[in-house]
């Protein structure tokens, strides 16, 4: 078994969600969360890293999480990392969107701490 970290970029304009969503993670598993506060500041981290895993929220300020999404798997470095859409909106037809532009999962705010490390624990395939 390796001690290893996993890197996962968290996008999220709330401060209130991100710190939740970070201190989540970094409490419950071998994660090293970075944080972006918006979709236009994800696009400027993401070239300078690799992360196991994307965290991001759909309804942002300036690129949304749907857009973020695309471009991510469009891009050649990020293309095959696991991404969870999280996101206030439970509409199925939003769900979909997101899972057909290449989320991986989705989860609607709000939820349980338990819920996110299952999802994310999944994702990464950690037992």
């Amino acid at each position: 078994m390796s001690d290893s970290r996993q890197r996962v970029l968290v996008v999220e304009d709330s401060a209130t969600m991100r710190g939740f969503v970070t201190a989540t993670l970094e409490s419950g598993g071998p994660f090293t969360v970075t944080q972006a506060e918006s979709g236009f500041h994800a696009l400027k981290i993401l070239p300078r890293g690799r992360y196991d895993l994307i965290i991001t929220d759909i309804n942002m300020p300036d690129i949304n999480g749907l857009e973020l999404v695309r471009f991510i798997r469009d891009s050649e470095q990020h293309k095959t990392t696991p991404l969870l859409i999280i996101s206030t909106d439970g509409r199925e037809a939003d769900r979909d969107r997101g899972l057909k532009l290449g989320a991986n999962g989705y989860l609607t705010k709000p939820f349980e701490p338990q819920q996110l490390l299952d999802i994310v624990r999944g994702l990464l395939h950690l037992g």
